[in-house]
Parts: C-alpha cells; structure tokens; sequence
C-alpha cells in the first residue's frame, strides 16, 4: 500500500503533545503548498517547427513576456515534423485546461484541411482559436554563386534551366512551397521542390549551394543575407523591409500584383473555459503592443498581429477559403 505523501494525524504521547501539534500543523502546511504547485504546473507551448525559424522566436518573445502576467512558466517545445501534424495532434489530445498552447499558422488551419484527405485532428472542432500572433514576410533568396542579382535576371536564368532549378520549402503544402509554385505559374516556369522540415535546414542547403533557391522567412533569411552566404532578389510585399531597405519588392522588381506572406496565431485545445482563452487573448494583445517587443520582432523582419478571438476567427476563415480555392485549382492533395 502506498504511503500518502501528506502525514496522517497519530496520537501522541502526552509530553510530547505540544510538539507534535506543531509538526502535524508545518507538515500540513508544506504539503498544502506542495499540492498549490502541483496544480499550476509549468505550461507548455508546442510549436511545430525546429527552433531558430521566424515562428518560434516570435513564440519565444511573447511567452517571456507573458509569462510573469499569467504567474506562470512557459516551456516552448518544438515539435517539427508531419507539415505541421505532429505537433497540431498533440495539442488536440491534450488537456483542455490552459496549460497547453500551439502555435498554428497556415499549415495546422488552413492548409493541411485543404490538403490531406484525412487528418489525425479536425482544424474546426479539436482547437479554441485565442488570436493572431505574427505576419512572417517572405523573401526570394538563391545561392549567392547563380549569376543572377535582380527578379528579371532570375526569372530569365529560371526559364533557361527548363526545369532543373531546385528550390527549398518547410515542407510540401507550407506557405513557402505554396508561394514558390505560384511564382513558378505567374512566370511560367518549372523547378524541382525540395522539403524540408524547418527553415534553418532548408536555409542553410541554399546558403550551401544544395538547392537553388526559397521563398524563405525573412526573418531567418537576414543574418544569411547580411553575411553575404545568401543573395537576396525581391520581397513579395507592398512595401520594402526595414531591415533590408536596399532589397526591392516584387512589384518594384517589374512583377506586379504578386504578394505572399506567412502568419502564426495561437490556439488551445477545444473546451477550454471561455475565461481561461479571455485571459490569454488579452496577455498577448498587450505583449504585441509593447513597444519592446514591437521592436524586437521588427528587428528580426516579423510584424506583430493580435486580434480579438472573433476577429481571429473571421481572418482564419477568410484564409481558409482563399487558400482552399488555390488547392483544389491545383489539385494538389496529399495522403
């Protein structure tokens, strides 16, 4: 029989009956803190990429500074792997209790429904959206040996390899993949896809000539680019990136109307109570608006977000619906 961790109360001997007391009441009082603890363990934060990617460290940035609103510690656990699956199925199993948060972008709600016939979670029922986290934009970058320095030259150098061209994504049906194939359709050209499962890897083979190009988190991309080890061409943005001002935008580059970009939010598991997702919502409205942290991310090339759950809620199915039309005009599905 296991012993309880908690004395039980004996009878004591009556010239010891003073002490005693005092011991059964500090024990007591020990074990009742222990257990207070016990029930407000550590939460852990999943995201489901390796760590050093634009995701995580915007998962890093705001945890620290919610942490102590919350009067809690928080774990961050990366999870890469399974285009994001792995990790998105470990959370919808998990506790509906607050303690366990995912970072879920494109690839966990709007992509993987559209792209997988069958999924170990239902994007729409097994998470409570809680809010928006952060914009990741994205920039074309090759190896730094093509003969190629601006949009027009690589897409000439691209058509010329009539298809041998090799280019890098987080995986296949992520926003970078996604983004790459609709480049290679606008300019009518072809090239070999090469997954990976997290940014750094996938940055790093270019860097390393092993693959051609990415559509990669500029984020991630900026310490390669400034070290010379990756050439940067355009940014699929309205507007040119604070921190690579001499790097022009697609439109600016000759190709209009081209735009793409990543983005994170932040789920729970379903059936987590209602003030429990408030709570959280507003924690991380309030990092996202702090001026530290704004300057932090926009120091690493990310753009805060934040929303309320409902205006959350109405972003994700916007993008659902944008994104689930592009696949099934592509036919792109996976098993």
């Amino acid at each position: 029989m296991q012993a309880s961790a908690c004395p039980q109360r004996a009878r004591p001997l009556p010239n010891a009956r003073h002490a005693f007391r005092a011991a059964v009441l500090l024990a007591v009082a020990l074990c009742a803190g222990t257990q207070a603890l016990a029930a407000d363990p550590a939460a852990r934060w999943v995201v489901p990429y390796t760590a050093g990617g634009g995701s995580d460290l915007a998962t890093r940035i705001v945890a620290q500074k919610i942490a102590p609103v919350l009067h809690q510690n928080i774990v961050v656990d990366n999870k890469p792997g399974g285009a994001t699956i792995l990790a998105a199925q470990d959370v919808a199993k998990a506790r509906a209790d607050g303690a366990t948060l995912l970072t879920a972008g494109q690839g966990t709600l709007v992509l993987n429904p559209a792209l997988y016939r069958k999924l170990p979670y239902d994007a729409g029922k097994d998470f409570t959206l809680v809010t928006s986290l952060v914009k990741l934009p994205v920039v074309l970058v090759t190896n730094p040996a093509l003969p190629v320095k601006t949009l027009p030259e690589f897409i000439g150098w691209l058509k010329a390899g009539q298809g041998k061209a090799t280019y890098a994504s987080v995986g296949t049906g992520s926003p970078h993949h996604l983004s790459a194939e609709l480049l290679l359709d606008r300019v009518q050209a072809t090239a070999v896809h090469a997954p990976y499962k997290g940014t750094p890897p996938a940055l790093q083979d270019v860097a390393g000539g092993q693959v051609d190009f990415m559509m990669a988190d500029l984020s991630a991309a900026v310490p390669l680019i400034r070290a010379g080890r990756l050439r940067a061409i355009a940014l699929p943005a309205e507007q040119r990136s604070a921190v690579l001002p001499d790097v022009p935008t697609f439109a600016e580059a000759g190709l209009s109307g081209f735009t793409a970009f990543a983005w994170q939010g932040v789920v729970l598991p379903a059936g987590t109570p209602p003030a429990t997702v408030d709570k959280l919502n507003a924690a991380i409205a309030a990092a996202l608006k702090d001026p530290a942290v704004v300057k932090q991310m926009q120091e690493l090339g990310l753009e805060p977000m934040g929303d309320t759950r409902a205006g959350f809620a109405e972003f994700v199915e916007r993008e659902r619906a944008k994104w689930g039309a592009l696949i099934r005009a592509h036919k792109i599905v996976l098993d």
